[in-house]
């Protein structure tokens, strides 16, 4: 891409795949997203709670700062009106954060996931290197491979 010149032509591909709540009939849903990985977890926590979903679910949403957290009002609107916790997870946190700092870890997703943690269905998007750290977090915590889905922000 860095070589491509205004003016030369240039083909789009894809989206392939289904990356959506649709799929499943899970008891309950959990959302790992970075930075703007939150952008299609978004459109699938809107069309929950347009269907007045019941199901609990759990966002864990990591950014570099709280300045960066997208639909931030968004999402305090939507645990309003879903049974929706979000846990925000900071890499450098303002003084005064009560929320989590660091990366996403494997510490972090155990004492967050609920005890049917293996009865629920995982959809990642964020960077590649956090979704396939969270996809091994998980495997090591008994969540089954199958129920884990993610959507990479790649360029091939």
């Amino acid at each position: 891409m860095p070589t491509i010149r205004p003016g030369e032509t240039a083909f789009l591909d894809g989206p392939y795949g289904a990356f959506s709540v649709d799929r499943y009939a899970a008891p309950g849903f959990v959302f790992v997203a970075g930075g703007v990985g939150i952008a299609p977890i978004m459109s699938m926590l809107r069309t929950l709670a347009d269907r007045q979903d019941t199901r609990p679910l759990l966002l864990v949403y990591a950014n570099n700062r709280a300045e960066g957290i997208l639909f931030r009002d968004a999402l305090a609107a939507l645990e309003k009106r879903l049974a929706l916790q979000v846990v925000h997870v900071l890499q450098q946190p303002p003084a005064g954060w009560r929320g989590e700092c660091g990366l996403v870890s494997q510490a972090l997703l155990e004492k967050t996931l609920p005890a049917n943690r293996e009865q629920l269905e995982y959809f990642l998007c964020g960077p590649k290197p956090m979704t396939q750290c969270v996809e091994e977090f998980l495997h090591a915590l008994h969540v089954p491979l199958g129920r884990v889905h993610s959507e990479l922000f790649d360029l091939v």
